[in-house]
């Protein structure tokens, strides 16, 4: 499969304005199997109950019989299991679980896509790429602020970025590159499937679900032509100052050196998003000084530095050792809250379910996992303070579960001694 794949992407780097008018040969048994095989094992099942295993368990035959009914087009995906996560204080996000069967279709043509369209997208798309991700995004924002003369920052927040994409103006896109006929319908199809909340069928009029592996491909391809290619072809020309775009799926940030050019793209923004049928979040979104010279205005003009939020992070203005410039990050906030709160929630539901030997071992893995992401440069100190958040917990857990009647500190840490909780550190250096 790979050598195909590669062969698709050859073709489709030397010839930019190419149509591919036939790719549904990829879609094979080798091809399916190989992506059954890409999925995560431990992943939550969909509507029809079937888990990674228990589908594994009769897979040549599983695949037959989908590859027979992708062929003959008799295949329709089944609708999604909607749930939903926190996001935010008091909002939820919904995600869409699909079906095991679904997901080895939506992966498999997902890489196919991903073949051809890898060749079109910008160096400043970072979201759900092969080779990129968000500490790269993050250090890039870095690099731009410190090396270049940005003095302002557009904060964008796309409303309802998944739930409003619409379904023909993303189709008609897909186009641009794909005309196979039987690949596109498959692909209306996973739009139109629905989802089921609260045990009905809901249809689907617009957007692409999270949580399927097809969505974060669908999303990159909608905006690399409704924002990528609109800012460096059309809007940036236009400009006299430097501007800069950095997007890490529907999170993006631009920065620019002139005040005015900053709202003259922050409206033309506006009308662009609102010509394909999204909205900015006004409570989100906005102008705000931010570069080398915001300390010096801030204390000026008798107000507190601005800061912005990207990917998690607060971008603040900063002092290296020598006295100079850099922008340096930390735990935003809300970020902060939430993942304390969600190790709480955790552990006081598990509490007295589970034995403290497994607790303890899950516990050290969210902890690596929050170090994973958050553990970048300058950022050391948030983390501190994370650890001892948990710390904490941890030791009122231990006391209320323990036979003695108290646990006291001294206990605990003789526990820490001998089954200790991963420490803060920086997994991923900006300046290495």
């Amino acid at each position: 499969m790979e050598t195909k794949l590669d062969s698709l992407s050859q073709y489709a780097a030397k010839e930019p304005q190419r149509k591919f008018v036939n790719i549904m040969y990829q879609v094979n048994e080798s091809s399916l199997k190989a992506n059954f095989y890409l999925l995560g094992r431990k992943r939550a099942v969909g509507v029809d109950g079937v888990g990674w295993q228990e589908y594994g368990e009769g897979l040549d035959a599983n695949i037959d019989n989908l590859l027979e009914r992708m062929k003959r087009m008799g295949y329709r995906p089944q609708p999604v299991r909607r749930v939903y996560i926190p996001k935010g204080r008091n909002d939820k996000r919904p995600l869409g679980i699909p079906t095991v069967e679904d997901k080895v279709a939506q992966k498999t043509m997902s890489r196919i896509m991903e073949a051809v369209y890898e060749q079109d997208f910008y160096e400043f798309s970072y979201g759900f790429r092969p080779g990129k991700s968000c500490h790269q995004a993050l250090k890039r924002v870095g690099e731009i602020i410190n090396f270049k003369p940005i003095n302002h920052i557009i904060e964008a927040d796309i409303k309802g970025f998944f739930d409003n994409v619409g379904h023909e103006k993303l189709m008609e896109l897909v186009r641009r590159r794909i005309t196979d006929k039987k690949f596109l319908r498959y692909i209306v199809r996973f739009l139109k499937a629905g989802y089921i909340e609260s045990g009905l069928l809901k249809e689907a009029k617009q957007g692409t679900p999270q949580g399927g592996n097809l969505s974060p491909l669908l999303a990159n391809i909608f905006l690399h032509y409704v924002l990528d290619e609109w800012f460096e072809k059309e809007l940036k020309p236009t400009l006299v100052g430097q501007c800069y775009l950095v997007r890490y799926c529907d999170d993006f940030v631009i920065l620019t050196q002139y005040q005015q050019e900053a709202k003259t793209v922050m409206t033309r923004l506006q009308e662009r998003f609102e010509a394909y049928g999204l909205e900015l979040n006004t409570e989100k979104s906005g102008v705000i000084s931010f570069g080398r010279y915001e300390r010096e205005n801030a204390e000026k003009q008798l107000r507190r530095a601005n800061t912005f939020d990207f990917l998690g992070f607060t971008h603040y203005c900063a002092l290296t050792r020598k006295g100079k410039f850099k922008v340096s990050r930390r735990t935003s906030a809300e970020r902060f809250r939430k993942s304390l709160r969600e190790i709480y929630l955790w552990l006081k539901a598990f509490k007295n379910t589970i034995s403290i030997k497994e607790l303890w071992t899950q516990l050290v893995s969210k902890l690596r996992g929050h170090y994973q992401y958050y553990g970048v440069s300058e950022n050391l100190r948030r983390l501190q303070e994370f650890y001892h958040h948990i710390e904490d917990m941890a030791f009122k857990l231990l006391n209320r579960r323990c036979d003695k009647k108290s646990f006291n500190w001294r206990g605990f840490c003789k526990y820490l001694q001998r089954f200790p909780l991963p420490k803060p550190h920086i997994v991923c250096n900006f300046y290495a």
